[in-house]
């Protein structure tokens, strides 16, 4: 009788989100994520305002270039599969 071998996925790391996941468990909405860098300039609609650190300049603003969230831990505002570094 031939036994039928199970074989172990391996975890893989997201280059987006840095969270761990299998190829099995990665769907299109696996993975939250900004598109864009945290900057440190001023917003350029000028509409909105942001709470600024107190060694900030006054004309300094911190926000994601991608969605303007102000909180560096703020979820991603896009949602997609993982890409490991191996892909």
């Amino acid at each position: 009788m031939e036994r039928k071998r199970k074989s172990k996925e391996m975890d893989k790391l997201c280059q987006r989100c840095k969270r761990c996941f299998t190829d099995s468990s990665n769907d299109a909405s696996s993975c939250r994520f900004h598109p864009s860098l945290f900057v440190c300039r001023r917003h350029d609609d000028q509409k909105r305002y942001y709470e600024l650190g107190p060694k900030d300049p006054p004309y300094a603003a911190k926000f994601y270039d991608c969605c303007g969230a102000e909180d560096p831990k703020a979820p991603g505002c896009v949602t997609s599969a993982h890409l490991s570094y191996d892909d």
